[in-house]
């Protein structure tokens, strides 16, 4: 296991949601994938609020966040029903969700979620199975492979982590 924690600068754009400059604590574990991962975050949470503040309950702007219970794990909303490009854009469209040319199906299955899934999730909630289209170095799910094996942590409607298992195979 190693890690890291330092200043970071990532010229990808500013929005209300990201800001370029920030610090962030990078991680990797051998032997282990996307569900380690989330154990392993699930419990440096639990602890660093339990040794700084000495609970798990932690109350930011009136909303009560309980690190102490078990955290939920999701998968993505899936479009298993919506079965072409075509499709996937047809409903964009009625819905008002603004998409580019190039975007697949799982680009705006991620646009969806953005737009109507991310800032409701307030307490701590693993988001896991992403679509391959927005995960280009992680593993594909053996049982689906339009998925992979990759997780983001959210908590305040805030993108707090974000994992994945990586491609290993020559």
């Amino acid at each position: 296991r190693v890690y890291e924690i330092g200043r970071v600068f990532r010229n990808e754009g500013l929005d209300t949601r990201h800001n370029p400059e920030f610090t962030l604590m990078e991680l990797y574990q051998a032997y282990t994938d996307y569900h380690g991962m989330m154990d392993l975050t699930e419990n440096l949470y639990r602890f660093v609020a339990q040794e700084v503040l000495g609970t798990t309950k932690i109350v930011y702007n009136g909303i009560e966040m309980d690190l102490g219970k078990p955290f939920e794990r999701i998968t993505m909303v899936d479009f298993n029903e919506i079965h072409t490009l075509e499709e996937a854009r047809a409903v964009a469209k009625e819905k008002n969700i603004a998409f580019e040319e190039r975007h697949k199906k799982g680009d705006i299955l991620n646009l969806f979620f953005e737009e109507f899934v991310e800032e409701h999730l307030l307490q701590p909630t693993f988001v896991m199975d992403h679509p391959v289209e927005i995960s280009p170095l992680t593993k594909k799910k053996p049982e689906n492979p339009d998925y992979v094996e990759r997780f983001e942590f959210f908590m305040n409607g805030w993108e707090m982590a974000n994992a994945y298992s990586e491609l290993n195979d020559p």
